[in-house]
């Protein structure tokens, strides 16, 4: 494993991580730290923790947020590998870190759609989906973007799956209704 320039990582997240968390600590800690199973965690983790952290809070906070909890756990690592559900733990300090982030009264903020290009996406989804709770949003954007089942956004957010289906309903209900989409066909 290369520390140094980023050399040896596949995913740029987790080599922001491992640099952000390397300042200031000897050289044998990392190496102990990557060798007992950190850089596999989060090359594995931090996909589906960012996805889940943008869903919720935007690309913006989400990023930074997922960021921050990967430095969290490469920092507590010795305590993180041994919980019955590290990634869990990591998503609700994401979450944590993310409300910090978010102004005061604001919505997330999701890309507006470009107007001189053909749209891939309804233009005005993203509108549509900053005023979806952010239960909602999450639950909409990870079963139908990212096609998690249920029992992983369940599991995820540490509610039941039928919580999940009611989230759901209510996301898509009003996603329908502010885009003037009723066919359900």
């Amino acid at each position: 494993m290369e520390l140094a320039g980023g050399l040896g990582f596949k995913n740029h997240v987790v080599q922001n991580v491992l640099s952000r968390a390397l300042w200031g600590k000897a050289v044998g800690r990392e190496v102990n730290r990557a060798e007992s199973g950190f850089e596999t965690f989060a090359e594995t983790a931090e996909p589906r923790l960012r996805v889940a952290l943008v869903a919720r809070y935007g690309p913006d906070i989400g990023s930074q947020a997922t960021v921050d909890a990967l430095t969290h756990g490469w920092k507590n690592w010795d305590r993180v590998q041994q919980m019955e559900n590290p990634f869990g733990f990591l998503y609700r300090v994401g979450r944590n870190r993310a409300v910090r982030l978010l102004p005061r009264r604001g919505r997330p903020r999701f890309p507006d759609v470009d107007p001189g290009r053909e749209p891939w996406v309804e233009p005005g989804l993203p509108d549509a989906l900053g005023h979806l709770t952010p239960k909602q949003r999450q639950v909409v954007v990870l079963i139908h973007a990212f096609e998690w089942t249920q029992a992983e956004v369940a599991e995820l957010l540490g509610i039941r799956p039928t919580t999940v289906q009611n989230h759901l309903e209510r996301g898509l209900t009003k996603l329908r209704n502010a885009l003037k989409v009723n066919d359900y066909a």
